[in-house]
């Protein structure tokens, strides 16, 4: 019997329950301590995405093999007393947009779907944390596209429900616990507003702080950034730590070390300035008919939560500029650029004027302030039926979609979406954005809230729906 095959023998399986909804951090400090079996924690994993996946549709694939064989390589690690990262033997999953060597992965740009030859910057950084790479989550914008519909994933706390736009999947496979933690990307939300759809967090790094790139073009990605998806701060902070740092083959990204994201991440609200917004003035021309009971209870959420942390926070009817022409302008750069060329010059001077403009508003409404709070979406996901109807029938979807958030992408300013509370049964989002380098802050208030919330007993259910009882699995 080898050294491995003794360890797993005399390992203490740990009950589902125990490690199902577990957060990242403490999966990887129960394998440094020996009390659980990386090969352990990754078939518990497995045999949950084999329960769920079938309804949910998070994943693209999944390399059962090759997961099992990272876990056993994870579990000789710590048997042989080498250093661990710090998600050594924790399972993750990637959106589709970033290349795991030998899986499908989706190249946006170029509009083509291929096995990749070799891993991203994104699963370099992953296993040289000692993470466990699943596979690809669906996107759900690909799967509009790529007209494959049946395959889009399903919110696990209402199955119909949509989970969002673009990182549908990774979001599906962490709110049902197919994963820990997952990485998505964020243009105009779309880790955000998963996010918020799902019960998670979901969060925006300031531009150039997470190095990324692919292997397919040479142009800078303008308005998205790869992004932590998880059900805790201290794994998004852990996550962000992973990601960022320059790498030299990324020319756009920020050359300086990054901060340390959880040093003071129990650092507690109290001295921090807030102020909040409804709608950033012109948010509520997108508004859906239940948008503003969503916007008064994370009003109320955000107030209470904020005065009880300790932190000072006021309300601003400031007026902002809606960003969602100049975001048009650096979607089309972001999407064509590699294979049409650049959009007409008449469209980036009114989109560099437009961000010039939102870029002086937020610095003077923040002027003595350390962040704005507004909600992230204006209610709850929409089933199925209203999204495909909305996207039929609103050439400005889009827009309306990330009224919110999108203006974070475009300046280039980091943003968190945390999990609010519930209205209707279905998870809401409150939205912090702060300035460039503001993230190790941004997370101590987002901790400080949340911990607020579970104080008082308004934490929602871990698990949402009932899949997991009707697949059979804890």
């Amino acid at each position: 019997m080898t050294q491995v095959e003794a360890r797993l023998a005399s390992a203490t399986p740990a009950a589902d329950g125990e490690l199902t909804w577990l957060p990242a951090w403490r999966i990887r400090e129960l394998v440094a301590r020996r009390e659980v079996s990386p090969v352990e924690v990754t078939d518990h994993f497995l045999g949950r995405v084999e329960g769920l996946d079938p309804a949910l549709h998070a994943f693209r694939m999944i390399d059962v093999e090759g997961a099992r064989d990272q876990a056993r390589r994870a579990e000789a690690a710590v048997l042989a007393g080498d250093d661990i990262g710090p998600l050594h033997g924790v399972p993750f999953a990637l959106k589709e947009f970033f290349p795991i060597q030998g899986m499908t992965w989706q190249n946006l740009l170029l509009a083509e779907r291929a096995t990749a030859e070799r891993d991203g910057v994104e699963a370099e950084r992953l296993r040289r944390a000692g993470a466990i790479l699943f596979g690809p989550t669906i996107a759900g914008l690909t799967a509009r596209e790529f007209g494959d519909s049946d395959r889009q994933p399903q919110n696990p706390w209402d199955r119909q429900r949509v989970c969002g736009d673009s990182s549908t999947g990774a979001a599906c496979a962490v709110s049902s616990a197919m994963v820990p933690a997952a990485i998505g990307t964020d243009g105009r939300g779309s880790n955000r507003l998963p996010a918020a759809y799902c019960g998670l967090v979901g969060m925006l790094a300031t531009r150039g702080r997470v190095a990324s790139f692919d292997w397919a073009h040479m142009g800078p990605r303008l308005l998205s950034a790869p992004g932590p998806l998880a059900r805790d701060v201290r794994d998004a902070a852990t996550i962000l730590s992973v990601l960022s740092g320059p790498d030299p083959r990324d020319m756009f990204c920020l050359p300086d070390d990054p901060p340390d994201f959880l040093s003071g991440i129990e650092g507690g609200a109290r001295g921090l300035r807030l102020v909040w917004t409804d709608d950033f003035g012109y948010a509520s021309t997108y508004a859906g008919p239940d948008s503003l009971e969503a916007i008064n209870e994370l009003r109320r959420i955000a107030f209470e939560l904020s005065v009880a942390a300790g932190a000072e926070i006021e309300e601003t009817k400031e007026v902002f500029e809606d960003p969602s022409t100049a975001c048009d302008a650096a979607t089309l750069s972001d999407s064509t650029i590699a294979v049409y060329g650049p959009p007409p010059g008449r469209e980036i001077v009114r989109a560099r004027e437009s961000r010039a403009r939102i870029w002086e508003t937020f610095t003077r409404v923040l002027e003595g302030r350390d962040f704005i709070l507004s909600p992230t979406f204006q209610g709850v996901a929409p089933t199925r039926q209203e999204w495909a109807n909305g996207w039929k029938a609103e050439g400005r979807m889009m827009n309306t979609y990330a009224a919110h958030t999108a203006a974070a992408n475009l300046l280039g300013w980091p943003a968190v979406s945390i999990p609010a509370g519930l209205l209707t049964g279905m998870p809401i989002g409150l939205q912090i954005m702060g300035t460039p380098n503001s993230e190790p802050r941004m997370l101590q208030l987002a901790q400080a809230l949340l911990a607020q919330r579970g104080s008082r007993g308004t934490e929602p259910r871990q698990d949402p729906g009932r899949l997991t009882r009707e697949a059979g699995l804890r």
